[in-house]
């Protein structure tokens, strides 16, 4: 009896503990419009807290983030918490048009959510095309407290935020084909690469022998990029708030939307160093940004050198280096929230992802090729955002017009995906995708394995497929066409990486797989924002569990509206027919 007695003190000891650990962090983002100057001309932008970028939410595991979101600027806007679960709370992650309408100039709304089973780095963002440009920022999450790092605790820790900088107006920025950048930042800073921005770099001062932890963001709104630091190695511990295996390298890429955590040992002799960043494109035809390197510096305590050493950078379409670093590192199998790979599997998908051609309207002079638009395709459709209502309140609901649930699990048709060539009408007709707003539902808990598979159709480039609302085992990665029989036996079951975007090689594929244990609707997307409007995108609807934990909850009383008739929010039942 009395050791009973002991083992429930002990639980309510530990549930006290644990209870005690979680904290209410909380912040206010003022969205406004603010003049700055990377360059050598000043430009308006919308801000956070009129900073470039915006504030750094630092939180524990376990913690509830409740962020007040007041908008000051002249943009409709959401903030999505990119890379976080929302298990239980999918109206908070911020999807523009999918789970709420945008919040309007003068109003505001507060995201409020728990980030459970997650540790590392992540970034929030806007998710109105093209306002992530200038509205985004770091999102921190340590360890519980008393619970130590899977690795050796870092001296200091840093963010590096990296971005693309135009000198015009961010609402310019939706043109198609979008305008090439003017330049890169580190940490809003444009460094000695840029004739105005030479005495502005972002500078590390570091102290030799001590090692530092790199928390490593690609914010950038379209490109890939290359970072290396001089004469240093790195040694990867995390992706996407997710640890690895130990791995070191001297070069990394980071595709959009994706973070790394890396330490950094200040080892050499002291001096200065740059840290440098360049952008890597695999595109062909398809015009490209300058390749200077951007530089930070890294300033060894008591360094007299008035010369850095500079890194050399890759190619930009140095494709090799890129994907050697993106599929070598490997998930740390009993580290801190590793779950086995699931091994059986509910649903197979394969989907074709590229560009595609939408017809030039009459009149109209189109640069794309065969004279006509760029369109982004999965499985030969085109994703139109929705313009009336979410998605996400449609389906709780059950308005019908706003979407169909027939996103195919197939192409419509075999062909040889990276060596496509038109040959016949058939083919002509592959280029130019359906327009439509489609989903794809998924049982509860059910096991979903997708094959991505880059197309050539009008030029095979890496894609970062991001997935909201989950992580995915990265179980395969490869060149060429994906065969179900060669390639199925090469999956990594035992130890993939874990991520939330991954960059799908150019002429290649990927293979995924999620465990739909989160209800509600969940972008799967391009994360290169140029591609947004092009529809290189689709949905997940998950649908309920069998209890009202697993189900989704009701819409939060002050959701965004898109409309201001009341009879679509009336009941879950509403049946009301929104079609265009």
């Amino acid at each position: 009896m009395h050791r009973v007695h002991a083992i429930q003190a002990f639980l309510v000891l530990v549930l006290c503990s644990s209870i005690a650990s979680a904290a209410i962090v909380e912040h206010v983002f003022h969205v406004g419009n603010v003049l700055v100057k990377p360059l050598c001309n000043e430009q308006m932008i919308p801000a956070v807290n009129g900073t470039l970028p915006g504030p750094t939410i630092k939180v524990r595991e376990g913690d509830t983030l409740v962020v007040h979101v007041i908008n000051n600027s002249t943009y409709n806007i959401t903030i999505h918490w990119h890379g976080v679960f929302q298990l239980k709370s999918s109206w908070m992650d911020g999807a523009n048009m999918i789970t709420q309408c945008p919040i309007q100039p003068s109003n505001n709304f507060t995201y409020r959510f728990d980030i459970t089973g997650q540790e590392g780095t992540l970034l929030w963002h806007a998710h109105v095309v093209n306002l992530r440009a200038t509205l985004h920022g770091a999102l921190i999450i340590r360890p519980r407290s008393g619970r130590p790092y899977p690795f050796p605790k870092p001296y200091k820790e840093v963010p590096l935020i990296f971005q693309q900088w135009w000198d015009l107006d961010v609402g310019l920025l939706n043109l198609r084909p979008a305008p090439l950048c003017d330049a890169y930042l580190i940490n809003g800073l444009a460094g000695d690469s840029y004739p105005c921005s030479k005495n502005r770099m972002f500078k590390l001062k570091v102290v030799q022998g001590k090692t530092y932890l790199l928390r490593i963001i690609n914010a950038a709104l379209n490109t890939h990029l290359f970072f290396k630091i001089a004469n240093h190695n790195m040694t990867v511990v995390a992706l996407d708030a997710v640890y690895t295996t130990p791995y070191v390298t001297d070069v990394m890429v980071l595709t959009p939307g994706q973070s790394v955590d890396a330490l950094f040992t200040a080892d050499q002799p002291t001096r200065l160093y740059h840290m440098s960043i360049s952008p890597y494109t695999s595109a062909h035809g398809i015009p490209v940004p300058a390749n200077n390197p951007i530089n930070g510096l890294i300033v060894y305590e008591g360094a007299t050198s008035s010369s850095p050493a500079s890194p050399l950078m890759p190619w930009m379409n140095d494709v090799a280096t890129a994907h050697k670093f993106s599929s070598n590192i490997t998930g740390l199998v009993g580290g801190p929230h590793w779950k086995p790979v699931p091994r059986h599997v509910d649903e197979k998908m394969f989907v074709t992802m590229g560009l595609g051609l939408d017809p030039c309207p009459p009149k109209t002079k189109c640069i794309g090729p065969y004279g006509h638009r760029y369109a982004g395709s999965l499985n030969n459709r085109t994703f139109m955002i929705p313009e009336r209502l979410s998605m996400q309140e449609a389906y709780f609901y059950n308005i019908s017009g706003v979407y169909t649930d027939d996103f195919p699990a197939q192409p419509p048709r075999k062909f040889d995906y990276t060596n496509f060539k038109v040959q016949t009408d058939s083919d002509f007709k592959m280029m130019f995708p359906e327009r439509k707003t489609s989903a794809k539902t998924i049982k509860f808990n059910s096991t979903v394995e997708i094959v991505v598979q880059n197309t050539g159709i009008i030029s095979a480039e890496s894609h970062p497929m991001h997935l909201h609302g989950f992580n995915f085992y990265v179980v395969g990665y490869g060149f060429g066409n994906y065969d179900p029989i060669r390639d199925a036996s090469k999956l990594n079951l035992v130890n993939p990486q874990l991520r939330n975007t991954i960059g799908v090689p150019p002429g290649g594929y990927v293979v995924l797989r999620f465990i739909a244990n989160n209800p509600g609707v969940w972008m799967f997307h391009c994360h290169m924002d140029a591609h947004l409007p092009y529809g290189i995108m689709m949905a997940f609807i998950v649908q309920n569990g069998p209890t009202p934990d697993t189900s989704l909850p009701s819409p939060p009383s002050n959701l965004p509206q898109c409309t201001r008739d009341p009879t679509i929010y009336e009941s879950p039942k509403a049946n009301v027919d929104l079609s265009y």
